[in-house]
């Protein structure tokens, strides 16, 4: 999105579906969820990029055990607003063999991105592969994965904010918005 304008009057025209304070609360939860499960294992934190930069900076800031960092970036977006074909983007540059990964992302919708990640992590030798979503879609459909820490679901809704854009835009905000329906 390169106008400006037309970014902002669409965020005036969207609805706040979790203001700020409750995404921040939800992550502090799943951090300490994934503490329980995961601070004796010296994970690796696979960032699913672009969209799980914000959900993965705060999440990582919260898990008090040591910890690798590395990214992965696969899509099925784009600019679009629908899903298409997987373009897989960008490899971990850590070896996940023999690893317990942990893969944040900003949304489970379909699932298709997030399961094949994981059959992937796992072809490549990881020893276990956990997820971790900001946001899991209510869509009514059968997925292929269930993510194994959900800080928020929204609504069956396009979504925008936190990690997650509109046509490339307002991945920066805090919170999270649904476009109006009309």
């Amino acid at each position: 999105m390169t106008d400006i304008q037309a970014a902002k009057d669409l965020l005036a025209r969207a609805e706040l579906i979790h203001p700020a304070e409750v995404v921040t609360a939800a992550v502090g939860r799943v951090a300490a969820e994934i503490t329980v499960k995961l601070g004796d294992t010296n994970p690796l934190l696979l960032c699913v990029m672009s969209g799980g930069v914000p959900f993965a900076g705060q999440l990582m800031m919260q898990l008090n055990f040591p910890l690798d960092f590395d990214y992965l970036h696969v899509t099925r977006y784009g600019q679009d607003t629908a899903g298409g074909a997987l373009s897989w983007r960008s490899a971990p540059w850590i070896p996940v063999k023999g690893r317990t990964l942990l893969v944040v992302d900003d949304i489970l919708d379909e699932g298709l991105t997030l399961a094949a990640i994981v059959e992937r992590m796992l072809q490549h030798g990881a020893r276990a592969c956990f997820t971790a979503v900001a946001t899991e879609k209510l869509n009514g459909k059968e997925k292929p994965i269930k993510a194994d820490f959900v800080a928020l679901t929204v609504p069956d809704r396009f979504v925008f904010g936190y990690g997650m854009d509109i046509r490339g835009a307002w991945r920066n905000l805090p919170a999270i918005y649904a476009v109006k329906e009309d």
